[in-house]
């Protein structure tokens, strides 16, 4: 019986990051429309017309780059784009992991449906195979400016589509060649346009901005329910979340937080009132809806963004059938995804900051009331003394990772692209601040658990279910053992969004 394969139709207008996020990672198939074939055939009949009448055009019928005066004789637009690809596939480094992949591909899939590259159907069916029957190229992560495009790591993809380069099928390392034999396709052999229109574009960033951002939102809703805790195990002050003080500085996602956190903390008997033990919680505690918030603003903002970038023309030169015109522009451009990218990567990173103090409270006897280190035998144990350090020094890590390479730009092209972007060294490092903040969320996750172990009363709608959620894999800590373990596990249930849905 054949198993049921979920597929996305892509048109080149509809993409949602979640359509990205089921193709790398859930092996979703992909699907042209027919208007998106339709649009396809009509931008490759412009240039056969061009190459038939001998136009000059950019990269059809001249070199590229500081080649860009060149013409290029009938004889040889084949050969220039088979020369293109095999010239820029340079890249360096270890390669991107699969789903990083398969998001380039099917970005750029659907960058292609829109109709304005003048590609071939059957170059672009080419692609859509390789996604659909799992060859993944193998594609280094080192080597794009981020203008023109992502050309290095879009050239090791097409590789493959030629018989060249290496893919992974089945979780093998095979030559371009072996790896079409394996799923049953050949080698194609590139026409005029096709090479650039392949690879001018910026997906190998989008591609990781889309899963660092679908991480990044199940991370911040895993954060706040995992600060509700801490909340309860240190008698905090719900009062802070009252809507009134946030409708009076009604920024969205402070108020979205604000009340995320008391729907976690709804019915708890390990909160206090106001003046009750204190007037007021510390920072970490009462600033919550304002630091988180300000984090959730930055995401939708940044979702939004990347959004429309998913289904934008990120090509050069752009064919327009319906008025015939062939333009040269810049749309390969990486700077808004550079921007975006380095925008998240502090906001998110900032939910590791203020979780790292909290986890800080947690474990310090002077500021939480608790036993030092969460450890009932301090002294002979040391319980959760070295899980903090841990915290910090990833939190350290970030703020090196922050600074933003979208400030920087090298010429390049005998400075004929004399600016670039960097938005893929922004995108991938933000992939290192997403997994590097799981894991200080991870700590406190734990970390609060056993302080809530010191004390009685009901939890609160959201807190009991996340504590229950890590009970059931992960035991009280009575005396020292090897934490790692437990780390691994609460760091787990966070990646797997097991949190981020845990009020659904």
């Amino acid at each position: 019986m054949n198993q049921q394969v979920n597929v996305v139709k892509v048109d080149g207008d509809q993409f949602r990051i979640e359509d990205v996020v089921s193709i790398a990672r859930s092996a979703t198939h992909v699907q042209l429309t027919e208007e998106a074939l339709h649009r396809v055939r009509a931008s490759r009949a412009m240039v056969e017309r061009m190459v038939s009448q001998q136009e000059v055009v950019y990269g059809i019928t001249t070199g590229f780059g500081k080649f860009s005066d060149v013409m290029i004789h009938d004889e040889d637009v084949s050969k220039l784009q088979e020369n293109l690809i095999m010239s820029h596939a340079c890249g360096m480094g270890d390669p991107y992991a699969v789903e990083v992949v398969r998001a380039m591909m099917a970005l750029r899939i659907n960058a292609l449906a829109k109709g304005y590259s003048g590609i071939r159907e059957e170059t672009l069916l080419q692609l859509v195979e390789l996604c659909n029957r799992g060859v993944h190229p193998i594609i280094p992560q080192q080597g794009s400016l981020g203008a023109s495009g992502d050309l290095a790591p879009l050239a090791h993809m097409v590789l493959v589509m030629l018989g060249k380069g290496e893919a992974l099928v089945n979780g093998k390392r095979l030559s371009g060649k072996e790896a079409l034999s394996e799923v049953g396709l050949s080698p194609i052999r590139l026409e005029a346009k096709e090479g650039l229109a392949l690879i001018n574009g910026t997906q190998a960033m989008t591609a990781q901005l889309c899963l660092a951002l679908y991480d990044s939102r199940v991370l911040l809703e895993s954060a706040e329910l995992i600060a509700a805790m801490t909340i309860e195990a240190l008698r905090g002050i719900p009062k802070a979340f009252d809507p009134q003080l946030h409708l009076v500085r009604p920024h969205p996602g402070q108020l979205e937080s604000a009340k995320r956190l008391l729907q976690h903390l709804s019915g708890s008997k390990r909160t206090t009132a106001q003046g009750e033990l204190r007037v007021q919680d510390p920072y970490s505690l009462r600033c919550l809806p304002q630091v988180h918030g300000a984090t959730r603003d930055t995401l939708e903002y940044v979702w939004t963004t990347v959004t429309r970038e998913c289904n934008s023309v990120t090509d050069n030169p752009i064919l327009f059938t319906e008025t015939g015109d062939v333009i040269s522009g810049g749309n390969f451009h990486g700077q808004p995804m550079a921007f975006a990218a380095d925008f998240l990567a502090i906001a998110i990173a900032e939910l590791a900051n203020i979780s790292e103090r909290r986890t800080e409270r947690l474990v310090n006897p002077q500021l939480s009331g608790l036993p030092g280190f969460l450890t009932e035998n301090g002294g002979l144990h040391s319980g959760f003394m070295i899980t903090q350090y841990v915290a910090a020094s990833i939190v350290s890590e970030n703020k090196v990772l922050c600074h933003p390479a979208s400030v920087d730009s090298i010429p390049s092209s005998a400075n004929q692209e004399d600016h670039v972007s960097m938005g893929t060294t922004s995108a991938r490092k933000l992939r290192t601040i997403v997994s590097n903040v799981t894991k200080v969320l991870a700590v406190e996750y734990l970390a609060a658990a056993q302080a809530i172990d010191f004390g009685s009363g009901d939890l609160g709608t959201g807190t009991a279910r996340a504590y229950e959620q890590l009970r059931r894999v992960i035991p009280r800590l009575h005396e020292d053992r090897e934490m790692h373990p437990d780390l691994v596990k609460s760091e787990e249930l966070i990646q797997q969004g097991t949190l981020a849905f845990v009020m659904e």
